[in-house]
């Protein structure tokens, strides 16, 4: 009976907590906060486009790309509020990235961070340290689905796909403004395809073994693959 709750609230919240859905609550801990548990997978993430995405926006920065796109090279894009939509973290939320922020001050929101695909951090944080605790002393793992229930994100095609895919005519149906000008039109390359995406080292943090620390479902089949591959930083 206990499994069955747990799989209704864990259903519900992933409806009610599925990209696009903001809680009230969605507080942005920052990259910081994250790779405090998170070291190997922050120090991966940080070679990525994703971290640098910010300065992608500068003058010219990625000039061949975005001549191709129709952007001017020289522009500083910044302040644009349809570029910082998906080059930043948050945008758009009261504890997100704003116009003018210092893009990689306390929190590094100026960059596609932890949560941009996992939900913003406050929501779920103090359960993995819950759940941390309860290993340490009694060995005993922590129903995932208390994560889902608090917020955190395990739809990672969708979080992907509301940047990647929102261009006009994309096959990606919750496509909306502001659309993005990079699209397969202009370049093969940005025929996104989630699979293959995850799986690229170059745009994705290195995928490590996880500590059983949570268990049940929701476990995206994606995930489940990687770690058939995933680096061992047990000690």
């Amino acid at each position: 009976m206990k499994h069955i709750f747990v799989w209704l609230i864990s259903a519900v919240a992933m409806m009610s907590m599925a990209p696009g859905a903001i809680s009230a609550d969605a507080v942005y801990v920052g990259v910081k906060n994250c790779t405090k548990c998170h070291k190997p997978q922050g120090e991966s993430w940080s070679g990525t486009a994703h971290a640098k995405s910010f300065e992608s926006l500068k003058p010219g920065a990625k000039a061949d790309a975005k001549k191709a796109a129709k952007l001017d090279p020289e522009k500083d894009y910044t302040q644009d509020k349809e570029c910082l939509t998906c080059h930043t973290t948050g945008f758009g939320e009261k504890t997100g990235y704003k116009v003018g922020m210092k893009p990689g001050g306390k929190k590094s929101m100026g960059s596609v961070n932890c949560e941009s695909c996992h939900g913003a951090g406050k929501l779920y944080r103090a359960e993995h340290g819950s759940a941390q605790s309860l290993m340490k002393k009694k060995s005993e793992p922590t129903a995932r689905g208390i994560l889902v229930e608090a917020g955190q994100n395990f739809e990672y095609e969708q979080a992907c796909a509301k940047c990647h895919l929102s261009y006009e005519g994309s096959p990606y149906k919750a496509a909306k403004p502001p659309y993005t000008p990079f699209t397969p039109n202009v370049d093969s390359k940005y025929h996104f395809e989630f699979d293959k995406f995850v799986r690229n080292g170059d745009a994705m943090h290195e995928h490590y073994k996880l500590k059983d620390i949570f268990t049940g479902d929701p476990v995206p089949p994606i995930r489940v693959e990687l770690q058939k591959t995933a680096k061992d930083t047990l000690k």
